[in-house]
């Protein structure tokens, strides 16, 4: 996924030995499905290569649209998965099958949703779908291979209005934050019960990104406060304040789970952040164009590696 409130006027994608240039015009929303040669496209900037109510289906081997979805208002985000197309708007989700002529299956709504939230499990043996509920704060989930008999779920996660939501690799858990950005809390999908509490900081922050890692160990989450902060679930990992143990005391802030490392990212650029493939590394895509790898350790000691731009940006 990729969203920046930057404008690319010069968007390339790269997967495998297929690269696409787009020069002709912005996009603001590009969604993979899983890593294969399917996209869907929605314009962005001042010079959007497709109109922001229509989603675009681009096959990258064949270098062609495959489809297209046209919608009354702008589409704020896409999810795909192998028989499904997921289009957010404002107050509603659309639910497509995945073929050359979709047909639609399904209509959610939703509270108020301009950042377009929506999680999708991408596994083939877990359907389920997050989104933010009607009531503020809430997230509710359904299972898309069975909404008619499975009941929708609703999770009263926070009091302020959601940020960010994001669901692990086998879609057994959900994490959340509030517009607040104090706190991510992590819930079991399937008993809906919450497993954690996790405090980024003190200070209100806009939360951009939530991941998990491959296993489900580990969660990172970038902010506006130029951070990312890396989690464990195992909480004797994170740091914790010395008044902790005066548990039921004192404020619950003192008894917090705190991030056991974080990085910094120069100038506070906008970012979203994901685990690599060693397990121990972070990376962050950034609006200005520029990636950042940093490795960490099981001590929480931690290094950039890498640093460079990628994109070349316009002043549009």
């Amino acid at each position: 996924m990729c969203r920046c409130k930057a404008h690319i006027e010069h968007f390339r994608i790269r997967m495998l030995s297929f690269f696409e240039d787009f020069e002709d015009g912005g996009l603001g929303y590009v969604e993979m499905l899983f890593r294969c040669n399917y996209l869907a496209l929605v314009g962005g900037g001042p010079r959007p290569k497709y109109p922001e109510n229509k989603v675009i289906i681009w096959d990258d081997l064949k270098k062609e649209k495959v489809t297209e979805l046209e919608f009354d208002g702008p589409v704020r985000s896409v999810k795909l998965k192998r028989d499904r197309i997921i289009v957010i708007l404002d107050r509603v989700i659309r639910i497509f099958n995945f073929t050359r002529i979709p047909q639609e299956l399904h209509q959610i709504q939703t509270a108020p949703n301009p950042r377009g939230l929506c999680a999708l499990s991408p596994t083939t043996t877990n359907s389920v779908l997050a989104y933010p509920g009607v009531e503020v704060g809430h997230v509710n989930l359904v299972d898309l291979s069975d909404m008619m008999e499975k009941p929708m779920v609703d999770i009263s996660a926070h009091e302020a209005a959601l940020s960010c939501i994001a669901l692990n690799l086998q879609g057994t858990q959900l994490a959340t934050a509030s517009e607040k950005g104090t706190l991510i809390r992590v819930y079991d999908t399937q008993t809906h019960e919450r497993l954690l509490e996790l405090r980024r900081g003190a200070a209100n922050a806009s939360i951009y990104c939530i991941n998990f890692n491959q296993d489900s160990t580990l969660l990172c989450v970038s902010s506006d406060h130029g951070t990312i902060h890396v989690f464990s679930e195992d909480p004797t990992r994170n740091r914790t304040s010395s008044l902790s143990k005066a548990r039921g005391i004192l404020p619950k802030y003192f008894s917090s789970n705190w991030s056991f490392t974080k990085f910094q990212i120069p100038a506070g650029i906008h970012c979203i952040c994901a685990f690599g493939n060693d397990k121990k590394s972070v990376i962050a895509i950034c609006a200005d164009g520029s990636y950042y790898k940093y490795s960490f350790d099981n001590k929480g000691e931690s290094h950039i590696d890498t640093c460079c731009k990628f994109l070349q940006m316009t002043d549009e």
